[in-house]
């Protein structure tokens, strides 16, 4: 399967250092504390953020800041297989990992003894949903007026024949050599995830992880676009 032509480009169109179309909502969740709605290439993802607020759950609690709790979910729908409802042991990693990718952006030390409840809907996977969701979920965090250093960003990249590519779809990700996903506050150019899968050489790694970065700069402009959107319509709304 060729995914890369000579004149470098991909299967589908795109340039080596190329994301796949992005758009990102903040809002659209009346209920939730905060909400986004983020379609990347195929991927469609809701996030719905709640808190800081009192849990019942007392071990989870910390006396001098608030904790974070995420879930992230996978519909039976989303992918060409049905998925069987309910969490699996990839899930629960990712979870895991979005929840810590994304706690170095937030203050939460105002907020002793609460908890804040992140819980991702990915509707339909096209590749790249840990990266989607960490992105959307920190849109939601802004939205729901959680104190935060920083946004916090997902991109990947990865290794197709032999070339390091931006933003890898699925059919990359399945048939490529190698995925390199990150997750990075931009102000600061802190990564609060690094993850790598695949064979790669200590110049690929740097080239992917440089690459990487970009795409995440690329990101932060439209999550900072929608949330500047979402402000103007509550200030419209509000006159």
């Amino acid at each position: 399967m060729i995914l890369i032509t000579n004149n470098s480009k991909r299967d589908d169109g795109r340039a080596y250092d190329e994301i796949r179309p992005l758009k990102i909502e903040a809002g659209v969740l009346e209920r939730a504390d905060g909400s986004a709605y983020l379609e990347v290439g195929g991927n469609k993802v809701l996030v719905a953020v709640y808190g800081p607020r009192e849990s019942y759950i007392r071990r989870l609690l910390k006396p001098n800041t608030g904790v974070i709790r995420c879930r992230y979910n996978m519909a039976p729908f989303s992918v060409d297989d049905r998925k069987r409802p309910g969490p699996d042991r990839r899930s629960t990693e990712i979870s895991k990992i979005t929840a810590e990718a994304l706690r170095p952006a937030l203050m939460l030390e105002g907020f002793p003894r609460s908890m804040v409840d992140i819980f991702i809907e990915i509707i339909e996977a096209e590749g790249g949903t840990r990266c989607a969701g960490i992105t959307a979920a920190s849109v939601a965090l802004a939205d729901a007026g959680i104190p935060m250093k920083d946004l916090v960003v997902g991109c990947a990249a990865g290794k197709v024949n032999d070339e390091i590519v931006l933003d890898l779809s699925e059919k990359e990700d399945k048939e490529g050599q190698a995925d390199v996903p990150i997750a990075m506050m931009p102000r600061t150019e802190e990564i609060t995830l690094l993850q790598s899968d695949g064979d790669l050489s200590e110049e690929e790694f740097g080239k992917a992880l440089d690459l990487a970065m970009e795409g995440c700069r690329q990101v932060n402009k439209v999550q900072i676009e929608a949330l500047k959107t979402r402000y103007a319509q509550d200030a419209g709304s509000d006159s």
